[in-house]
C-alpha cells in the first residue's frame, strides 16, 4: 500500500513486454502518465479502480505511471498454466466457514464436474486463512493486504438482504470495508489476468452460492458464440438453523414462493473474449451474453452469517421446496430444520365455494348510528349469516343500538380493546375477533366498513349466487368502486345506497385508494390471522391451496398472497361483485366523519384532501338501488323488534344535532362550504385527468383553468414530488 494509492496488483513475465497495474479507488485516471521505461497504452475505470496496461522494458524495478510519483513495484508472474483448460469457479468468500466452503467445492466437483476454483478470501485482520486441506481439485485461495469494499457496513449482516423485514430500519453497524460490499472492481481483472486467462470455462459466484443441479453452465459456454452467458440467482432460506451452529448450504430448503428479482452473475471462456471485456460484478464488459440465463441459488443465511437472530424474510413468505429438501439431504447429507406441520395443514381441503357454511363479517364504528340498520338490512338480504361490531368512544347513540341488536340476536357487539395495546382500533379489533366463536365457526370471513356494500352481480345477487359462480375458491377479492355524494349537501334518514348512485368509472387507478379490495375469506386456516384487506400471516405450507380470485373469478397471481391489497390493471375485476364504498356520504355527514376520526389511520385528518380523493362522481350506477325491496323488507324487519325503531331514531337526531353543533364552528362552516362549492363538485368529475401527485397534493394544486376549462379529449394534469400528502 502506497501513500494515497492502494496497489491491488501489478502482474508481468520477466523481461520486456506488458505489464498489469491494477489501482484501487481514489486514483485520477487523468494522473496516469509515461514514465521512463514504461509507456501506458491502455487505461480502463471499472467503479473508479483503474486496470492500467503499459509496456515496459523490464529494467529493474517498475515504475509508478503515474505523475508526481518516484515510488517502484515488483510485478508478480501470472500464473496461467494452475487452470488451464480447466473450468473453474471464481468466487469471493466473506465469513463463511471453512466447512461450508468444503462442502461447497465438494457439491461443484460432484454435480457439474469443475477443475478448480479461485476464491478471494475477504478477511478482516486477524481472522484465520481459509485452510481447504484435501480439496477435491486445486484451489487458489487470495487474500488482500488492503480492504477492497466500500466504506460502508459489512454485506455479513441483514441489511442488504432484498427481503429481510424493515431492512431499512434495521441498525447497519460500524462500516466495515474489509467486508463491505466489493468495492474495487479492479480485482476481477486482476484475478483473471494471474491465474484465468487459460481457463476453459469462469463461473462467477461466491461461497454461499450453488450452480443449480440442473445447470449446465460449461456446456453453454462451449455452444456460446459471445463466450459469455448470463446467470440467474434465485435466493434460498432456511427455516432455521440450529441454535451454536453456523450455516450449513443444506440448511437453506425454503424459497420465497412470490417472484422476486434475481441475483445476476455470468460464466465466461476467457481465451475467447477480448483484452478489453474487462470482468464487472453482473456482467462482461462489452459483450452481449448467449441467454437463456443458467440458475444458481443463493443461500442467504450462509452470505448474511452475521445477521443474528434478525430474520431475512418473513417466515409467511417461505416454503419449503422438495427439489431443495432432496438437495440438502441427498447432496450435503444435512438434516435441516423443517417447519412444523400445522393442524390446518392437515385438514385444509380444496371446497366448493358453495359449500354450505357461514358467513361472517367483523367491522368497527364509531358514532355510525344512523347507517348501521341499512348497512345491516343489505347484507342480511344477501346472505350474511354474522355480523361481530367492535366499537369505541361512541356519542351517538351506536353502542345503545348495538347492544338492542345483539339482545335480538342480530349481531355480536363488543368494546374495542385498542386501549393500552399500542394497536390501532381497527388491528386490535381484528385480533380479538380471532378469539370470538363466531368467527371460528364461520365457513367465510371478511373484514370490512359500515361504508362499504357488497354488490353481487350474478344471480339473484346473494353470497350463495357469488360462491356458486367461482368453483372452488377459498379467497375472494371485491375491488372497491368510490361513490361520491352525486352532488348532495344535506343529510336524510334514507338508505346509502338509495341516495347516492355517482361514482367512478369502471377502469380508473387514481387515486391510490381507488381500487382497495376486500376480501372473503375461507376459514380453513391457510392464514393465521384476519386482515383489514385480505388474510395475513399465510402458512407457509399451505400455499398452494390457495386458490384466490378477484371481482370477475379470474385468479390471481402468486405475488399478491404476502402483501397485496389493491388491485391493479392487470388484476381488477367487477364481473360477479363490487364493493360500493360510500366513503364520503353527503356533505352534512361528512363533517361528523371527519370530527369523529378514522378507525385505522387514527393519525391522518379526513379534510378538503380526503374528501377531494375519495369524492368521485363522473358516472352514474344504480344497480345496487335495484334491489332497494330485498333492503326494505329486511330493514323494517329490523325496525320491528322492540326498541329498535327508537333508538334508530335517536340515533338520527344526534347525528342531526353534531351536525348543527359542527356548522356553527367557523372552521367547519368553512370546510362544509369548501365541500359544497362548484369548484369542488366539477373536480369530483375529473379523477380521470389527473395525475397520481394530483391525489397527493390536494385539491389547492388544481389551478382554476383546469377546474373550469372545457379540455379536450385526452386532457391530462399533474403536479410534481409531493413531500406530504394533504388529508
Amino acid at each position: 500500500m502506497l501513500p494515497g494509492c492502494d496497489v491491488i496488483d501489478v502482474q508481468a513475465e520477466p523481461g520486456p513486454g506488458p505489464v498489469r497495474l491494477f489501482l484501487g479507488r481514489g486514483v485520477d485516471p487523468e494522473a496516469v502518465a509515461a514514465v521512463p521505461g514504461l509507456a501506458p497504452r491502455r487505461v480502463l475505470v471499472l467503479g473508479g479502480s483503474l486496470v492500467i496496461t503499459s509496456e515496459w522494458d523490464g529494467q529493474g524495478a517498475m515504475p509508478l505511471p503515474l505523475r508526481g510519483r518516484a515510488e517502484r513495484l515488483e510485478p508478480a508472474r501470472p500464473e496461467p498454466e494452475i487452470l488451464a483448460g480447466r473450468d473453474v469457479l471464481l468466487a469471493t468468500r466473506n465469513g463463511e466457514s471453512a466447512d461450508l466452503v468444503a462442502d461447497w467445492l465438494a457439491y461443484h466437483a460432484a454435480r457439474h464436474d469443475i477443475g478448480g476454483a479461485v476464491i478471494l478470501d475477504r478477511l478482516r485482520p486477524g481472522e484465520a486463512r481459509l485452510d481447504l486441506a484435501g480439496a477435491p481439485c486445486p484451489v487458489i485461495v487470495v487474500t488482500s493486504p488492503v480492504p477492497l469494499g466500500h466504506d460502508e457496513p459489512s454485506e455479513r449482516g441483514p441489511h442488504l438482504a432484498p427481503e429481510a423485514p424493515g431492512r431499512g430500519r434495521l441498525p447497519p453497524g460500524p462500516h466495515d470495508p474489509w467486508t463491505a460490499r466489493l468495492g474495487q472492481l479492479c480485482v476481477l481483472e486482476a484475478l483473471r489476468w494471474r491465474f484465468l486467462s487459460r481457463a476453459r470455462g469462469v463461473a462467477w459466484i461466491d461461497v454461499s452460492d450453488l450452480l443449480a443441479p440442473e445447470a449446465a453452465p460449461f456446456a453453454r459456454l462451449a455452444q456460446a458464440a459471445s463466450g459469455v452467458v448470463p446467470l440467474e440467482g434465485r435466493r434460498i432460506y432456511p427455516w432455521r438453523v440450529r441454535r451454536g451452529a453456523p450455516p450449513a448450504l443444506g440448511d437453506h430448503v425454503c424459497a420465497p414462493f412470490e417472484p422476486v428479482t434475481p441475483n445476476r452473475r455470468w460464466a465466461a471462456a476467457p481465451a475467447r473474449l477480448p483484452e478489453e471485456a474487462p470482468f464487472r460484478m453482473v456482467r462482461v464488459g462489452h459483450v452481449t451474453p448467449d441467454g437463456p440465463a443458467v440458475p444458481f441459488l443463493r443461500a442467504m443465511a450462509a452470505r448474511h452469517g452475521e445477521a443474528g437472530d434478525a430474520p431475512l424474510a418473513p417466515r409467511a413468505a417461505l416454503r419449503v421446496e422438495d427439489d431443495l429438501l432432496a438437495l440438502a439431504r441427498d447432496g450435503f447429507g444435512h438434516d435441516p430444520v423443517l417447519p412444523p406441520r400445522t393442524e390446518a395443514e392437515a385438514f385444509a381441503p380444496r371446497l366448493p365455494a358453495a359449500l354450505p357454511g357461514r358467513t361472517a363479517i367483523v367491522t368497527c364504528m364509531r358514532n355510525e348510528g344512523p347507517f348501521i340498520l341499512d348497512w345491516l338490512a343489505h347484507h342480511r338480504a344477501i346472505g350474511v349469516d354474522d355480523v361481530l361490531v367492535y366499537t369505541n368512544d361512541c356519542t351517538d347513540g351506536t353502542d345503545a343500538l348495538l347492544d338492542l341488536l345483539q339482545s335480538h340476536g342480530i349481531v355480536q357487539h363488543r368494546a374495542n380493546p385498542f386501549r393500552g395495546t399500542g394497536l390501532k382500533p381497527q388491528h386490535a379489533a381484528l385480533a380479538a375477533a380471532e378469539e370470538e366463536a363466531v368467527i371460528a365457526r364461520a365457513g367465510w370471513v371478511i373484514c370490512m366498513d359500515v361504508d362499504e356494500f357488497l354488490n353481487i352481480h350474478v344471480g339473484q345477487g346473494t353470497l350463495p349466487d357469488l360462491y356458486a359462480a367461482v368453483g372452488d375458491a377459498n379467497l375472494i377479492s371485491a375491488t372497491w368502486r368510490l361513490f361520491g355524494n352525486a352532488d348532495l349537501s344535506r343529510f336524510e334518514d334514507v338508505p346509502v345506497p338509495a341516495r347516492f348512485d355517482a361514482c367512478a368509472p369502471r377502469m380508473i387507478r387514481k387515486p391510490h385508494q381507488a381500487w382497495g379490495f376486500k376480501t372473503l375469506a375461507r376459514n380453513l386456516g391457510i392464514f393465521r390471522k384476519l386482515g383489514v384487506h385480505r388474510p395475513k400471516g399465510l402458512n407457509p405450507e399451505m400455499w398452494d391451496r390457495v386458490v384466490w380470485v378477484n371481482g370477475s373469478g379470474q385468479p390471481m397471481p402468486r405475488e399478491m398472497l404476502r402483501s397485496g391489497w389493491r388491485s391493479t390493471v392487470e388484476t381488477v375485476g367487477y364481473d360477479l361483485v363490487t364493493l360500493n364504498h360510500y366513503a364520503v356520504r353527503d356533505a352534512e355527514s361528512f363533517l361528523v366523519k371527519r370530527d369523529r376520526g378514522r378507525v385505522n389511520h387514527v393519525d391522518r385528518d379526513q379534510g378538503l384532501g380526503y374528501w377531494f380523493r375519495m369524492n368521485n362522481n363522473a358516472e352514474r350506477d344504480g344497480s345496487l338501488q335495484e334491489r332497494m325491496p330485498c333492503l326494505m323488507a329486511e330493514r323494517d324487519a329490523l325496525m320491528a323488534l322492540p326498541g329498535v325503531a327508537a333508538q334508530h331514531a335517536a340515533c338520527v337526531a344526534a347525528h342531526r344535532a353534531k351536525i348543527a353543533e359542527l356548522r356553527e364552528r367557523p372552521d367547519y362552516a368553512a370546510l362544509y362550504e369548501a365541500l359544497i362549492s362548484e369548484r369542488m363538485r366539477r373536480l369530483s368529475r375529473m379523477h380521470e385527468v389527473f395525475g397520481a401527485n394530483v391525489f397527493l397534493a390536494g385539491p389547492d394544486t388544481v389551478p382554476d383553468e383546469v377546474a373550469f376549462g372545457d379540455h379536450p379529449e385526452g386532457f391530462f394534469f399533474t403536479v410534481g414530488e409531493v413531500d406530504e400528502t394533504a388529508h
